[in-house]
């Protein structure tokens, strides 16, 4: 797949062997996947500042038929903005065929408040996969009834958290096998709150450094309900500007850990150090700032092990002239930004990046990288001859822990601009190659299907939690390809606004099975099921405890 060139002091010059691999992503128009559904940014001459946020995307199986289907979020009734015409989110069911039909109103899931993102769980492990959306105003708890429908149970769940709310992550931070969940918040906010920034006497958004920080929030999982334990767990003590989260567990002690990705402040790093607590470590383990000591625009961020050491990294996307983040994780809770070796950072300079997912598009092991990009000012070209609104779609390559950006080579939807916030990966049509939905602000969305033919491998899991949590968060998957061993870890979180599917793939890259498929349980299980010579080519369900199926 990547062949090595010439090495440079430490850096690895490699190209993509066109040969060998066609990484091509192809746009499905709104006529041939019937989604017709367009995000309305609620657009006004005063250009408050939460129209420039949204929206966030799902994909995730609401009736359990094994195929993916689509949750799109959008603006709505506020105290700055009354719709001219009814707004709603959308749900698109898949019908199996490269096709999508809306169900949003039989489900009861139309939303109505105005909508920022959306978080796809099995919160309460019946089996039926529930929808968190963050709104500006408060949020809403969208049980799966199992019929098609769903309810909202916001209010009676106490996860209403009145405010200005951005990223949402389910996880389960005391290993008790229920999910919790971790609510951002972005500013202190409401219609009066809005600030007047003037460019040649024209209204343009605010930069959110002119807004004060907030507190984000912790809800713990009774089972029957939940409780904020914002103060107890030290979360809450910190304020913010929240954007993106991602829980990974960054030394591997079996605890998740919470990265938050905060723009114009710095970032924070909540090490779970047991019984309920989190320090906040961002500074000491590097991640806070960048090397000058200045508070960068972080927005999307994911965890991953780029570099195949075993050890969870961070990614950040900033604002423009910034460069985003590659965080190496050295071990004892300390990371090193890579932007420059890696060539993430000259490659994403002039961008302002929101969602961001790392995975193998490929199946060649390693885990690649796509981002979606747009600056927030939608009359930014007013007033920079350098900067554009729409920016295109990145997706890197990785060869030996260095990225390179494919540019068009990775589909003509690469070389367009766009107004990208939202991302989110899984594979729409079950073929093994895993497809991009971005949600755009104030356009419809970009349907994204992945019909490259490398000639690699692959090996699909679907993991079902029984003693753990159901969603099995926090799983840690390793198998064999070739003699070489490589590890997974099943995160929570990451992206922007944005739920990606809950399945994993994993590339065998040219070997047609695992030699052995290894997965550690989450606590409070902490079982181990191994299994020996695994044919690849499919997906399997793995319920704890039992066999592949």
């Amino acid at each position: 797949m990547i062949k090595a060139g010439i090495l440079l002091t430490t850096l690895t010059i490699f190209t993509w062997d066109a040969t060998t691999s066609s990484p091509r992503f192809e746009a499905v128009p709104a006529d041939k996947s019937g989604i017709r559904w367009t995000h309305d940014n609620a657009l006004s001459p005063e250009r408050y500042l939460p129209e420039s946020m949204g929206p966030g995307t799902a994909i995730f199986d609401f009736n359990n038929d094994g195929w993916m289907d689509l949750y799109f979020v959008n603006s709505g009734l506020c105290d700055f903005y009354t719709p001219s015409r009814p707004l709603r989110n959308a749900l698109y069911r898949n019908n199996k065929d490269g096709t999508f039909s809306d169900v949003t109103e039989p489900a009861g899931v139309a939303g109505g408040k105005f909508g920022i993102g959306v978080f796809a769980a099995d919160f309460d492990g019946d089996g039926w996969t529930d929808l968190y959306l963050t709104n500006y105003g408060s949020n809403t708890l969208y049980r799966n009834n199992g019929d098609a429908t769903f309810s909202d149970v916001a209010s009676k769940s106490g996860l209403e958290a009145p405010g200005l709310n951005t990223a949402a992550v389910w996880f389960d931070y005391d290993g008790d096998g229920k999910l919790d969940l971790y609510v951002g918040h972005f500013v202190r906010y409401n219609k009066n709150l809005e600030k007047k920034c003037l460019e040649a006497g024209t209204r343009h958004y605010c930069y959110p450094i002119a807004y004060e920080p907030w507190a984000s929030r912790l809800f713990h999982n009774n089972g029957n309900g939940f409780e904020d334990v914002s103060a107890a767990s030290g979360i809450g003590k910190h304020l913010g500007k929240a954007f993106g989260a991602v829980a990974t567990d960054i030394d591997l002690d079996g605890r998740l850990d919470l990265f938050v990705a905060n723009d114009s402040v710095a970032n924070f790093l909540f090490w779970n150090r047991g019984q309920g607590r989190f320090d906040e470590i961002g500074i000491s383990a590097e991640v806070a700032y960048n090397s000058d000591g200045a508070a960068r625009s972080g927005m999307g961020v994911d965890a991953a092990d780029y570099d195949d050491d075993g050890r969870q990294d961070l990614f950040v996307c900033n604002f423009n002239r910034e460069k985003f983040s590659i965080y190496r994780n050295l071990g004892n809770r300390v990371f090193s930004d890579e932007a420059g070796p890696t060539g993430i950072g000259m490659a994403t300079h002039m961008y302002s990046g929101w969602g961001v997912k790392f995975f193998d598009f490929d199946h060649d092991g390693d885990q690649d990288l796509i981002v979606t990009n747009g600056h927030p000012d939608d009359l930014i070209e007013q007033i920079s001859t350098t900067l554009t609104h729409k920016e295109p779609l990145l997706l890197f390559v990785n060869g030996a822990a260095r990225f390179q950006n494919l540019g068009e080579r990775a589909g003509e939807v690469f070389a367009k601009h766009h107004p990208g916030r939202g991302l989110a990966v899984g594979d729409l049509n079950n073929d093994g190659r895993q497809d991009v939905v971005v949600a755009n602000n104030g356009e419809p969305p970009l349907i994204l299907y992945n019909t490259g033919a490398s000639g690699n491998h692959w090996l699909g899991l679907r993991l079902i939690g029984e003693t753990a949590n159901r969603d099995a968060v926090g799983a840690s998957i390793a198998w064999s390809t070739g003699g070489t061993r490589r590890t997974y870890l099943k995160n929570a979180g990451g992206s922007y606004l944005s739920s990606n599917d809950p399945r994993l793939v994993l590339g065998l890259g040219r070997e047609s099975k695992a030699e052995w498929v290894e997965v550690r349980w989450p606590a409070p299980s902490k079982r181990v099921d191994r299994f020996e010579n695994v044919a690849g080519d499919r997906y399997y369900t793995l319920r704890e405890g039992q066999g592949l199926r």
